[in-house]
């Protein structure tokens, strides 16, 4: 019997070329007071999609500085109505009331919208062999999935956290879409709970290095549930590797006063790439362009409330 079908990502950036796009990118960031940054951070996508291959073919990425200054502009009109509406009841009611109003509408209303929205616009705006990628999900789903899961973990003290994280997963990677075809998620919080309560139990004797563990843990668990057609993704992600990529990141950072960071995200890439496979018949000679277009206003509100979904552009489905 033949061995099924292995597909690598393989990443070919460099640090030293990044750090010149980034220099490029702040004095001109600086010359338009913060205009060229949305265009600046369009430039570094291309640049960390175009080095990025997956079974010898490298994503393209589309988005535009036009399209994320909209977006931001759009984004600070909704933070303002937000904060108009905590005046209002500052005004009729108490300022600790107008405080607490304005934090949970950020929290539970802008927070969901934003990641919702950031995932939409970075892929509609990423193609592989000329096919477009996509996400279908709502916000207004999310948030069936996103308030009730926060509010128990707060109640829980942590413990229903894993099945939170595991019910968000599952959200944004069954609604991933490749042309038509679309990625699965089978996973299970239940699978994780004895894992985080076991690192919950040795954060303070580890003095928090176990969660690397847990973290590289977590990070297998998810890739080896997702698929995509009747193949499964593999990583080889270990817990002792993790640490040391990100504890050596760290030091690079604190050292040259934060100048190593393109190297840093270089590193990063490169690491999760070479430990990573999807392994079985994928059919991606099957899949048909099915684009699906999304505005930048949530993908800037993530930027505004700095959050990442993923944390990278790369290998967080």
């Amino acid at each position: 019997m033949d061995a099924p079908a292995s597909y690598r990502p393989a990443f070919t950036g460099d640090g030293e070329d990044l750090f010149v796009i980034h220099l490029k990118n702040f004095f001109l960031t600086l010359l338009t007071l913060g205009i060229y940054a949305f265009w600046g951070r369009a430039e570094v996508r291309r640049y960390l999609y175009g080095q990025t291959a997956f079974a010898g073919d490298r994503f393209t990425y589309h988005g535009t500085g036009a399209e994320t200054f909209r977006g931001y502009l759009k984004a600070i009109g909704l933070v303002i109505a937000i904060g108009a509406a905590a005046v209002v009841v500052a005004i009729y009611a108490h300022q600790s009331l107008a405080v607490l109003t304005f934090y949970a509408l950020l929290v539970f209303v802008l927070l969901p919208f934003a990641l919702v929205g950031s995932r939409k616009y970075r892929l509609s705006r990423t193609s592989w062999r000329g096919i477009r990628f996509s996400f279908r999900g709502s916000a207004s789903d999310f948030l069936g999935v996103y308030v009730p899961g926060a509010l128990l973990s707060i109640v829980t003290l942590g413990l229903y956290y894993p099945y939170f994280h595991a019910n968000v997963r599952r959200f944004f990677v069954d609604d991933t879409h490749f042309g038509h075809a679309r990625f699965a998620f089978d996973g299970k919080g239940a699978d994780l709970l004895g894992r985080h309560v076991l690192n919950l139990l040795l954060w303070l004797p580890t003095l928090g290095l176990h969660g690397f563990w847990y973290a590289a843990f977590r990070h297998r668990y998810y890739w080896e549930h997702t698929a995509f057609g009747a193949a499964r993704f593999r990583s080889t992600v270990t817990g002792g590797a993790l640490a040391g990529l990100q504890i050596t990141n760290i030091l690079l950072l604190i050292v040259t006063l934060g100048i190593a960071a393109p190297w840093v995200q270089v590193r990063t890439i490169r690491f999760h790439a070479e430990n990573l496979a999807l392994v079985g018949d994928a059919g991606f000679e099957t899949v048909v362009q099915d684009a699906k277009a999304s505005p930048a206003t949530g993908e800037e509100m993530a930027e505004l409330l700095d959050v990442d979904l993923v944390g990278a552009d790369f290998f967080g489905l």
